[in-house]
Parts: structure tokens; C-alpha cells; sequence
């Protein structure tokens, strides 16, 4: 076996998984992987609470969360615990057995969509269906929403409404529901019978729905399409009209939902309930693990056979996310994501201002952007210099997608920075 082919071996967290060199792993890539991602120039092996090192030991300050899966941060003692002891039961059964952790993480979840036992008694009644990614959750809602309009044999109700500017997966389904050309071109044909609105265009809205809708589907937040909130008064005229034309409506929650608005589903923080929600990033504490939960009334059109997974839901995955439901809970973090969230706002809002570098702030808790007047991407470049890991999105938005163990004083550095970057550009174009 040559030098070159021989695979990383295990290594103790403080120290590299190899001896390889970034240009070697980098050429590794180029030569054996599909190019479809835009690398940063950096090689992380190992994180800490809100902190990530690379290959060669610098550290930075992680406003990215695995856009938004890293919600308790790297390496919570707690997570790694319950995976050690997990793994070392059992990973993986088939969905043709029971086992211990799919059905109390599915009445946990219900329970928080519910209001409360998520059996009726105060709220909604829930039922979960367990996937491996947010697309497949995607995927799965749509399918349950077609499922439901047929049901009373009208084979018509197969309409889909949703928003321009949206993003819900890269998988056929959600990317037919995806309103930017930019990730749909190339491969046509997609789904028919999608029609796209506006984001809180409301007389729109009632031009498209009718009553071969069977689903209105939308992101409360746009994550990937640049911070947007729907207005409560545009999501109270979609649930309104899908209750008049009985069809599903479908908030995917996949990036904004599981506490990062600052109550553990983002619908809560607007005031309007869907019929199905699509999770998935920090449901698993980075593990894969996605989910969509849906009212009785549309759970109860689906039938044995007619929609499965072979991972979602396995034994690991599952107890990792009851583990990290119980963090969220017991170390108050929604709380810090209020709190902190805020801040954040009130700092980035400051930078804008003062600066004059960013024409608006967008967004809540712990998912906000700052629109730049100069493209993102350089600036998100540069911070990597200084040890700081922001995200660009939209070609001239900074989004903070930020561990929910964020405090202040790390608001304070990562402000420092952008403002520090931000000034020189502004020098460099006077």
C-alpha cells in the first residue's frame, strides 16, 4: 500500500486525525470527490463550545453552527456521552422493529407542537415521521399533502403554492417548491403544478390558492434566501386560506426551527399554526436526523407502505435527540437565544448604523443577517483570517446562525471583527 493511500487513523481529540498537510487534503478532494461545494481554505479537526480549531491548531469563533446544526455547540459533554453509550448498545435496526428512543422523541415533539401532551388536551394532536435529512422531511410533507387531497378521490387537489426567494432541499420535491432559478436551473423538468408567490404579497396569495391546492408551502424565516421573515398578517391569510380550501399548510422549519427564533418551533414566535413541520439541523446534535410532524387530520391519510426510510429514526440518532431536546430544556438555552439574540441585533443594528456599511438588519434570536452594501463573500473570507467563521448568503448578506451557548462577550469580538473588516473596505473604495 503507497504512503498516499493510506487512511487516517483514530487520533486523541487535541491532536490531528493525520499528519497530511492542507494542500493534501485539499488535492485528495479535488481528485476523488464531486466538486459541488466552494471550500473555504481550512481543515477543521476538532470544537469546543462555540470554539473551532484546525489542522493546525489555530482556533476561531463559530457564528456558523454547521449552518445551524451545531446548536449546543462542538463536543457538549453531554452529547458525547450519550453517543459513547448508544453506540456501544446499538446503532441501527431496521424500521421493522420497535425500539426504545422513535416513539418517546416522537410524543416529546408532538408535545411541544401540541402545547402540551400533544394528545388535545390544550393544543393540536401531532404524529412524527422520522427522515434522515430536511429535504426528505420536505419530501415527505408533500407526499402526505397529496395523499390528503386525494383522499376523498379528488384526483385534482394536487396543487402546490409557494414563495419566491425560497429554498426547502436539493432532493426533486422540495427543489420544485425552491424559488430561485439559481439552484433549479439545469434540472428541468421538476414538479408541475407548483405556482410561486411573492413573500407577504397577500392578494397574490388568494390569486393562487383554490380549491385544487392541497399544500401551501413556506420557510417563516428564509434562511438560505437571505433572512426574511413572512409577516404574521401574510401567515394568518395562508392559514385562513387553506382552512377555507382544505389544504395542508407546510412550514418548513428545517434551518429556523428547534429553538434558533427563540421558542422551540419558529410557528410559535408568529402566532399561526401549520398542519405539517419539516425539522431536521439540530434535531440530532449533528447527527442526521430530520422529521416532519403533522395534525391527525393529515397523519391519518397515510397507510402502511405508502411512505418509509431505512435510517431515519434508528436507535442512535433518536436517543441523541432526546438528549439534546433535555439540554435545550434544563440549561435554559432558549432563554440565552432571547437574551443573546437581542444583543446580536442591537450590535449588528449599531454596526449598520454607525458604519453605514449595512442597510438592514433582518431576522430573530439566533438567526439574523446584515445586508451589506459590498458583496459578503470577501468579508467572510477575510474573517477566517482573524479566527472568526461567518457565513455569506445572497451574495451581499452576513447570516449568523450561532450555537445557542453564544454569550455576549463573543457577540462583542465577532462585532469587533466584522466591523474592523467592514472599515476597510470602506477606506479601500474612498
Amino acid at each position: 500500500m503507497s504512503a498516499s493511500s493510506v487512511i487516517p487513523t483514530a487520533a486523541s481529540p487535541e491532536t490531528p486525525a493525520s499528519s497530511a498537510t492542507f494542500e493534501q487534503i485539499a488535492e485528495r478532494e479535488r481528485k476523488y470527490l464531486l466538486q459541488t461545494y466552494n471550500r473555504y481554505p481550512v481543515v477543521l479537526t476538532r470544537g469546543k463550545g462555540v470554539f473551532l480549531y484546525d489542522i493546525e491548531g489555530k482556533k476561531y469563533l463559530d457564528f456558523v453552527s454547521g449552518l445551524g446544526v451545531n446548536a449546543l455547540g462542538h463536543a457538549h459533554p453531554r452529547i458525547v456521552k450519550a453517543i459513547r453509550e448508544q453506540a456501544a448498545r446499538l446503532v441501527h435496526v431496521s424500521n421493522l422493529y420497535y425500539h426504545e428512543y422513535q416513539g418517546p422523541l416522537a410524543e416529546k415533539l408532538c408535545a411541544l407542537a401540541g402545547g402540551s401532551s400533544g394528545d388535545g388536551c390544550f393544543g393540536e394532536k401531532f404524529r412524527a415521521f422520522f427522515s434522515n435529512s430536511g429535504t426528505e422531511a420536505i419530501e415527505g410533507s408533500i407526499k402526505l399533502a397529496r395523499l390528503a387531497g386525494h383522499r376523498a378521490g379528488d384526483e385534482a387537489k394536487c396543487q402546490l403554492v409557494a414563495l419566491e426567494g425560497s429554498y426547502h432541499g436539493r432532493t426533486f420535491g422540495a427543489l420544485s417548491l425552491t424559488g430561485q432559478d439559481k439552484h433549479r436551473k439545469g434540472f428541468e423538468p421538476l414538479l408541475e403544478d407548483v405556482t410561486f408567490v411573492k413573500q407577504n404579497d397577500v392578494e397574490s396569495l388568494r390569486a393562487a390558492v383554490n380549491d385544487n391546492t392541497c399544500a401551501i408551502v413556506l420557510e417563516p424565516i428564509f434562511g438560505e434566501g437571505g433572512i426574511y421573515e413572512c409577516s404574521p398578517e401574510f401567515l394568518q391569510e395562508c392559514r385562513a386560506l387553506a382552512d377555507r380550501h382544505k389544504a395542508a399548510l407546510i412550514f418548513d422549519e428545517i434551518q429556523c426551527g428547534l429553538g434558533r427564533t427563540g421558542t422551540i418551533f419558529a410557528f410559535q414566535s408568529f402566532g399561526v399554526t401549520p398542519d405539517i413541520v419539516a425539522i431536521a439541523k439540530p434535531l440530532a446534535a449533528g447527527l442526521p436526523l430530520g422529521a416532519f410532524i403533522a395534525k391527525e387530520e393529515f397523519a391519518n391519510a397515510i397507510a402502511p407502505g405508502q411512505h418509509g426510510t431505512t435510517f431515519g429514526g434508528g436507535p442512535l440518532a433518536c436517543r441523541v435527540a432526546l438528549e439534546f431536546l433535555a439540554i435545550v430544556e434544563e440549561e435554559k438555552l432558549i432563554e440565552n437565544v432571547n437574551k443573546v439574540g437581542a444583543y446580536l441585533q442591537q450590535e449588528l443594528k449599531a454596526l449598520a448604523e454607525k458604519r453605514g456599511a449595512g442597510n438592514e438588519v433582518r431576522g430573530r434570536g439566533f438567526i439574523q443577517g446584515i445586508q451589506l452594501e459590498v458583496p459578503a463573500r470577501p468579508i467572510v473570507d477575510a474573517a477566517l483570517a482573524e479566527g472568526v467563521l461567518f457565513n455569506s448568503t445572497q451574495d451581499t448578506v452576513v447570516r449568523f446562525l450561532p450555537p445557542f451557548l453564544l454569550k455576549e462577550k463573543h457577540v462583542d469580538k465577532g462585532i469587533r471583527v466584522l466591523k474592523k473588516l467592514l472599515g476597510k473596505k470602506q477606506k479601500a473604495a474612498a
